[in-house]
């Protein structure tokens, strides 16, 4: 099937009830942020059901259900707990996940009491993550868009769009940003990251960052994929927190940069009918070559 499907509660419902009697009488409702990738829905006041949009993103799922339960208990704070994986039916053509839910709203600026608090217990966590034993953990590749490999990947696509966009986020500057994080090549051994550290997925309680979920991306590698949250959302004296706690060092950084921009430019370039989108990608291209 090519695209995106129409997944909704009454095709959770049939797939629950056909593969999970147990459950087939708790309700199904959509989740306030039922995400891009995949789709999110409440399965009574307990679990979440999580149905993979697209083809690329199926291959998460047995991922996630091999190696969360793993890495959960060597964190800081809650993951999302595996409790089933559904096998295609009903049309829906992939594998598809039930999990224990986990209490929070996704991070959103002014759910966040204080940015540089918040800024100290994520990158704590994500300290944690790296220093959790990667044998046999996943290596970039398809399954997770090769976070955690080389930038040199997506070399292509950021020049296409540095040429696009032109003067209007100043091309040179873009251009030399982005030669600075190819150049600064990753030398390390490989480590656990989570590959999509963004508001969407980090969930706060009383203004505190209190989980992290959706490791649709993690893997093992070079961990500064993880980094690009420094633009998006801390600044000043709290992206300075940041990089304390995760103690990395200037080529890290660098390479955090180059993912962080790659992603904004992208997103101008190919956004042009979501004006909200594109806004608040120039804020982060302007971030990212002022720093």
């Amino acid at each position: 099937m090519a695209g995106k499907l129409n997944i909704d509660t009454a095709l959770v419902s049939r797939l629950v009830a056909a593969q999970f009697p147990q459950w087939k009488d708790l309700a199904v409702r959509p989740v306030e942020f039922g995400g891009w990738d995949n789709r999110t829905f409440h399965l009574g006041d307990e679990m979440t059901v999580r149905l993979p949009s697209a083809a690329d993103y199926a291959l998460q799922v047995e991922k996630e259900h091999r190696w969360l339960p793993k890495l959960a208990p060597l964190l800081p704070l809650p993951i999302p707990r595996p409790f089933a994986m559904g096998m295609p039916a009903e049309d829906y053509p992939w594998h598809w996940s039930v999990y224990g839910w986990i209490e929070g709203e996704t991070a959103k600026r002014e759910r966040i009491s204080g940015l540089s608090q918040f800024a100290a217990d994520l990158a704590g966590f994500l300290v944690a993550l790296k220093r959790v034993d990667p044998t046999g953990g996943p290596a970039p590749g398809q399954h997770n868009f090769f976070r955690g490999g080389p930038l040199a990947v997506y070399d292509g696509e950021t020049r296409r769009a540095i040429t696009a966009l032109g003067n209007h986020i100043g091309a040179s500057l873009a251009s030399a940003v982005w030669d600075a994080a190819l150049a600064a090549t990753w030398k390390g051994p490989p480590v656990w990251f989570h590959g999509d550290v963004s508001w969407g997925n980090l969930l706060v309680e009383a203004g505190r960052l209190s989980a992290v979920i959706d490791f649709g991306t993690c893997g093992v590698g070079d961990p500064s994929c993880d980094l690009a949250i420094a633009w998006t959302l801390f600044e000043g004296e709290s992206r300075e927190v940041f990089r304390t706690g995760l103690a990395v060092d200037d080529a890290t950084w660098a390479r955090g940069r180059g993912w962080a921009l790659w992603k904004a430019l992208i997103t101008v370039a190919g956004h042009a009918n979501n004006q909200a989108e594109v806004e608040k990608s120039r804020r982060v291209i302007d971030d990212v070559l002022a720093d």
